[in-house]
C-alpha cells in the first residue's frame, strides 16, 4: 500500500505532480495520449479539493540521445539534419500542454523553454487553481545524473514550487531521477496519485500474495532481458507460458531443433536452471508445440505451419499454432489471476498475429468470468490496443520497464517515496 492524495488535504496548497508524459510525438503533435489520460484523474482531484497551484513535470524522450541517434541515422542515410528542429518537435512539452488542455477543459500554463530552474516567482504569480506544465525535465543533466549530490540541485529546486509532491509517473517509478525520487527528500509531504495507486495495486500483490491459481504469460525476444521476472513468478505461478522469441532458446535447452529462430545460446543454462526450477516447484511451464514460421523476418515473407515442435532447419518460428493455442486455453481456463508480459509472436506482422491475438481474447475471456487479468510491457500493452481488447483487461499498465522491475520483486524508488 502507498499513501496517496487521498490521505491527504491539499485545500490552499501548492502542489508538484510528476506525471509521465512521454509520449510519442511527431512534428510537435501527439500521437498516443493514453499517459496523458491517465493523469487527468488526479489532477482533476487536485482541482476539485482546492489546490492552489499545481505544477506538473515530465520527461520527454531523451533530447541528447535521441538527437545523437536521428543525427547518425540522418548522415548514414546521406540526409541533413536540423538538431533544433529535430527537438522542437520531439522533445518540447509546450504541444503537449496544449493538449493537456483541451483535455483538462481548461488553460494549462507552459513554464517556457528555458527550463525547470528559476520558475518560483512565475509559478507564485499564477491565480489560484492554475495548472502550469513545466519543460521537459531531462533537457537538465541534473535530472539523470548517477551523482546524487547533482541530481539534488534540480530537486531541491523543484521542491520549492510547492508544498506537496505527488507521483503519479508510475512509467518512470523505477527511476532514481531529480524529479522522480530526489524531490522527496526536499518536501515534508510526498504522496502517490490515482494513477500510481492502481499500479502498485494490481501489480504487487502478483508478486506478494496472488489469489492463485496464478498464471504467468511471459513473451518476447529474450531470456536475458526476462530472467529476474521468470525467477519471481515462479515461487507462485501454477503455470509459466513461454512464448515469443525467448521460447527457443528453452526448446533448445529441451534438445529440440529449432531452425532459423532466434536462440540465445548463452541462456541455454539459465533455460535449464529454470526449467529444473520449475519441475522442483510443480510449476507447470509451458512451451510451444506447434509453431508457424516463416524463411525469412518479413512482413510478408509466406507463413508456414510446422505441426511439430521441432523447426525444420530452412525456417525460423514466427508465431504458435493451433495446438499451442489449444493448450493456452487449458491452461489459462483454471486460472484466477494473469499476469501477461510479452507477445508470443511477431503480432507487428499480421501473417504472425494470430498466437498473440488468440492470447489477447483468451485473457478478455478469463477477466469476463471473473479472474484478475494484468497486462504489463509496452508490446503486450501495444498488442491489446491492436487487438481493440485493453478494456477486456482487469488492468493495462502504463509502465513498461517500471511493471517489469516491479513483477521481479524489485522496490523502485519512485514508489517507495510513497509509503
Amino acid at each position: 500500500m502507498i499513501k496517496t492524495i487521498k490521505d491527504i488535504d491539499v485545500k490552499g496548497k501548492r502542489i508538484v505532480m510528476r506525471v509521465d508524459f512521454n509520449v510519442p510525438m511527431k512534428e510537435g503533435k501527439v500521437q498516443d495520449d493514453t499517459r496523458i489520460t491517465a493523469a487527468i484523474p488526479s489532477i482533476q482531484y487536485l482541482l476539485e479539493k482546492g489546490a492552489k497551484t499545481i505544477t506538473l513535470f515530465s520527461h520527454l524522450g531523451d533530447p541528447k540521445k535521441d538527437a545523437k541517434k536521428a543525427k547518425e541515422k540522418a548522415e548514414k542515410d546521406g540526409k541533413t539534419f536540423d538538431e533544433v528542429k529535430y527537438i522542437t518537435g520531439k522533445h518540447r512539452l509546450a504541444p503537449v500542454a496544449e493538449y493537456l488542455a483541451g483535455k483538462l477543459g481548461k488553460p494549462v500554463v507552459f513554464g517556457g523553454e528555458d527550463g525547470c530552474f528559476g520558475k518560483k516567482a512565475f509559478i507564485e504569480g499564477q491565480k489560484d487553481g492554475t495548472v502550469i506544465l513545466l519543460e521537459n525535465t531531462r533537457f537538465h543533466k541534473e535530472e539523470t545524473s548517477d551523482d546524487a549530490a547533482e541530481r539534488d540541485k534540480l530537486a531541491k529546486e523543484l521542491a520549492t514550487y510547492g508544498e506537496i509532491f505527488v507521483n503519479d509517473a508510475f512509467g518512470t517509478a523505477h527511476r532514481d531521477h531529480a524529479s522522480t525520487a530526489s524531490i522527496s527528500k526536499f518536501l515534508k509531504v510526498s504522496v502517490g496519485g490515482f494513477l500510481m495507486e492502481k499500479e502498485v495495486a494490481y501489480l504487487e500483490p502478483i508478486v506478494t500474495n496472488p489469489i492463485k491459481p496464478l498464471v504467468a504469460i511471459i513473451g518476447g525476444a529474450k531470456v536475458s532481458s526476462k530472467i529476474a521476472v521468470l525467477e519471481s513468478l515462479l515461487k507462485n505461478a501454477s503455470a509459466l507460458v513461454i512464448g515469443g522469441g525467448m521460447a527457443y532458446t528453452f526448446l533448445k535447452a529441451q534438445g529440440h531443433t529449432v531452425g532459423k529462430s532466434l536462440v540465445e545460446d548463452d541462456q541455454i543454462d539459465t533455460a535449464k536452471s529454470i526449467l529444473a526450477a520449475a519441475k522442483k516447484l510443480g510449476s507447470e511451464i509451458v512451451l510451444p508445440v506447434d509453431h508457424v514460421g516463416s524463411e525469412k523476418f518479413d512482413s510478408a515473407a509466406p507463413a508456414v505451419a510446422i505441426s511439430g515442435v521441432d523447426i525444420p532447419d530452412n525456417l525460423m518460428g514466427m508465431d504458435v499454432g493451433p495446438k499451442t493455442i489449444a493448450k493456452y486455453k487449458e491452461v489459462l481456463a483454471k486460472a484466477k489471476t494473469i499476469v501477461w508480459n510479452g507477445p508470443v509472436g511477431v503480432f507487428e506482422f499480421d501473417n504472425f498475429a494470430a498466437g498473440t491475438k488468440a492470447v489477447a481474447m483468451l485473457v478478455a475471456e478469463a477477466t469476463g468470468r471473473g479472474a484478475t487479468t494484468v497486462v504489463g510491457g509496452g508490446d503486450s500493452v501495444a498488442a491489446v490496443n491492436k487487438f481493440g481488447l485493453a478494456d477486456k483487461m482487469s488492468h493495462v499498465s502504463t509502465g513498461g520497464g517500471a511493471s517489469l522491475e516491479l513483477l521481479e520483486g524489485k522496490k523502485l524508488p519512485g514508489i517507495e517515496v510513497c509509503r
